[in-house]
């Protein structure tokens, strides 16, 4: 074997062996190896989101994390070629911050069940419905909607951001978990508005008289959708001592019954950071193999009813031909960007 595939291999070994086959470890490395080579010469930069693959998220990354974690990355780095291991509106969110760069997305496919529930005109429609107030877009959303938005968030600073706006009545898009979560933890009361009638001009129906502050859309992960409380009784009964951790996309049933709710980097910290005797990770799976590898000596329990079939489509084959092939390059109107800029640039200076 050659010594540096033998070096990857060893030192992916030591972190995943309780969790990912030898045979695959060992083939990953090789992979591994033609993917730094070629990050080299390229002078790219990786990225890659928690939600990542074990055998990935171990070994190719310069920088791993959440979306507003690699949200700052992409905006900081000198590299010509920036590499997403994530989905496409990930990727677009560092085209949005890094104009001049070559970003690579290592599948076309890798959408999202969230950013594919809302357009640019749904937004409009909504501003013109709800004038004056201010719209916050989740940034699982693409550069359309962005660019129609008042600012970003992401599940780790949506409350934040929220409460900067200081106004009596907010937008809150697409997710509407997120924004449930939103309004039981800040206190306001949120509508989800019906389309209205075919015909009737967006700017007829203007719902003033109702009592609401915040507004939201009808967008869920389908991933995070999937978990119930009935769930979490079920793991509880089998361990009464477990530590339940829950994404702010699951439904707010499903983060009051949890211990903890965050954000995938506010997970990967509870853990670090306390000493139950077994989790239980209320998210993509994969992100619980990840978390598994960085803490040997504590116990996650599994309960992986699916993996998110977008970040499933980045793998080590795709990531190694994006570097190789130069594929698949993503691409924002620079009339788009800019207003969606602003947006992104806002979230960021929240943090």
């Amino acid at each position: 074997m050659n010594p540096e595939v033998e070096q990857m291999y060893e030192a992916l070994k030591a972190k995943l062996s309780k969790i990912v086959p030898d045979v695959e470890l060992r083939y990953k490395a090789e992979i591994a190896v033609e993917i730094n080579a070629l990050k080299r010469q390229r002078n790219a930069v990786i990225l890659g989101h928690n939600y990542m693959e074990p055998a990935l998220f171990n070994s190719v990354p310069d920088f791993t994390g959440d979306s507003l974690d690699l949200s700052r990355k992409a905006a900081q780095t000198d590299k010509d070629v920036i590499v997403f291991c994530g989905v496409k509106f990930m990727a677009e969110t560092a085209k949005i911050l890094n104009p001049t760069k070559t970003v690579l997305l290592p599948s076309n496919k890798a959408g999202c069940s969230l950013a594919e529930s809302i357009t640019a005109d749904d937004v409009r429609l909504l501003r013109q419905r709800f004038p004056g107030v201010p719209v916050v877009s989740y940034v699982n959303t693409y550069a359309d909607v962005k660019a129609e938005s008042d600012i970003c968030c992401t599940s780790s600073n949506a409350v934040a951001v929220v409460e900067s706006l200081k106004a009596d009545t907010v937008i809150f898009l697409p997710d509407e978990y997120l924004a449930r979560n939103v309004a039981r933890e800040t206190g306001k009361h949120i509508i989800f508005p019906t389309p209205l009638p075919v015909g009737e001009g967006p700017g007829v129906r203007v719902e003033s008289d109702l009592d609401y502050q915040l507004i939201g859309w009808r967008g869920r992960c389908e991933v995070h959708e999937k978990f119930t409380v009935r769930d979490i009784e079920a793991v509880r009964a089998q361990f009464p001592d477990v530590v339940v951790l829950a994404h702010p996309e699951c439904s707010p049933e499903v983060t009051a019954a949890a211990d903890f709710s965050g954000s995938t980097n506010a997970m990967i910290r509870y853990v670090q950071q306390s000493n139950a005797p077994r989790y239980l990770v209320l998210t993509e799976c994969a992100m619980g193999d990840n978390i598994a590898a960085a803490n040997p000596d504590k116990e996650m329990l599994r309960l992986c009813m699916v993996r998110c079939p977008h970040m499933n489509m980045i793998t080590m084959e795709e990531t190694r031909d994006a570097l190789k092939y130069n594929r698949y390059i993503i691409e924002v109107p620079e009339e788009i960007r800019l207003r969606a800029y602003r947006a992104v640039e806002r979230m960021i200076q929240i943090g």
